[in-house]
C-alpha cells in the first residue's frame, strides 16, 4: 500500500454486506483524494490483535461494525458520546492516540432533520423500539433534542429496564404488548430492531392510532421501504428510512480521516439504493 494514499477501513464479521467501502469511496472520488476504504473481515477473537495494529497496517482510521462496536470502545480513548452510549462506531488517529466516537447519533438525527423538517418541535413523547446498541445512540440523541419521554419497548423487558438504567428517568422502559396503547401520544415512533428487515418477520404494529402529525423512522435500509414505512406512507405521515442514517453518519468520519466535509447528496443516495436494489449475482 502506497504511503501516499490515506487508507481507512471499515471492520466486521462479517462484513461483505456493508456499503460503506460504496460511501467513501464516492466521497474520495468527488473530492479527487489519495484515499483508498476498504472492507476487513475480523473475526472476534483477533479484533484486539487487529485494532493494536492499525496504524501498522497503514491505516489512518476505521470504521468498526457488529460484532465488534462495544469492545472497540474499550480498545481506544473513547468521546463522552461513545462512553455514554456503550460503543463505539468511528475510530481515528490524533497522534499516537486512537480516539473513538459513535456517529449514529448525528447520523440519526441528520436524517431525521432532512426527511422530516422540525419533527422535534414540540416533541414530548416518543416511542423506540428495540434496546440494543443502535437504540442506545437514538435515545441519546433523542434526549440531546429534549424529549420529555422515551418509551422504550423491547422483548427482554430487562434489555428495556437497562436503557432507564443507563440514560434516567426520561426513559420509560414498557412492555412489548404495551405499545399499540401508547402510539396515539407519541410524536415519534423509531423501529431500531430487525423486524421488517428481508428475511425477517415484519413489525406486527398498526399506526392508525398514531396522530397525523407524527413522524415514523425506521433504521432499517434493506428494503428502503419497510411495512412499517410503507404503512406510514399510505396513512400520509412523514417518515425517515434507515438508509439516511446510514450515509449521514459516515460524514463525521470522513471528516476526521481526511480533512474534507462530504455531503450526502442526491447522486450519493441514489448509487447506494441503486446497490441495494440490484439483484445478488
Amino acid at each position: 500500500m502506497s504511503n501516499d494514499i490515506r487508507a481507512v477501513c471499515v471492520i466486521g464479521w462479517p462484513v461483505e454486506h456493508s456499503r460503506s467501502p460504496l460511501i467513501h469511496n464516492f466521497w474520495i472520488g468527488q473530492h479527487a483524494l489519495a484515499g483508498e476504504y476498504r472492507r476487513e473481515a475480523v473475526k472476534p477473537e483477533e479484533f484486539p490483535a487487529f485494532i493494536k495494529e492499525l496504524a501498522q497496517r497503514g491505516y489512518a482510521g476505521a470504521n468498526v461494525t457488529i460484532p465488534h462496536k462495544e469492545v472497540a470502545m474499550t480498545l481506544s480513548e473513547p468521546d463522552d458520546r461513545a462512553q455514554a452510549v456503550g460503543a463505539a462506531n468511528t475510530l481515528w488517529f490524533e497522534g499516537d492516540t486512537l480516539r473513538s466516537t459513535n456517529t449514529d447519533v448525528e447520523g440519526f438525527l441528520a436524517n431525521l432533520d432532512q426527511m422530516a423538517p422540525n419533527w422535534d418541535r414540540g416533541l414530548e413523547d416518543c416511542i423506540v423500539l428495540g434496546a440494543g446498541g443502535a437504540s442506545r445512540a437514538i435515545v441519546y440523541g433523542l434526549l440531546s433534542r429534549g424529549v420529555r419521554t422515551i418509551c422504550v419497548a423491547n422483548r427482554t423487558f430487562a434489555r428495556a429496564q437497562s436503557l432507564r438504567e443507563r440514560f434516567g428517568d426520561t426513559v420509560r422502559p414498557v412492555a412489548w404488548d404495551e405499545i399499540g396503547g401508547l402510539l396515539a401520544g407519541a410524536g415519534l415512533l423509531v423501529n431500531t430492531t430487525s423486524l421488517g428487515m428481508k428475511g425477517q418477520p415484519p413489525l406486527d404494529l398498526r399506526l392508525e392510532d398514531l396522530r397525523q402529525s407524527a413522524v415514523v423512522a425506521d433504521i432499517v435500509y434493506s428494503p428502503l421501504i419497510t411495512p412499517l414505512l410503507q404503512e406510514a406512507k399510505d396513512l400520509g405521515l412523514r417518515y425517515a428510512d434507515g438508509l439516511g442514517m446510514l450515509l449521514h453518519q459516515a460524514v463525521r468520519g470522513f471528516s476526521l480521516w481526511f480533512g474534507v466535509k462530504p455531503e450526502v447528496t442526491p447522486e450519493l443516495r441514489a448509487m447506494v439504493e441503486e446497490d441495494l436494489t440490484k439483484p445478488k449475482e
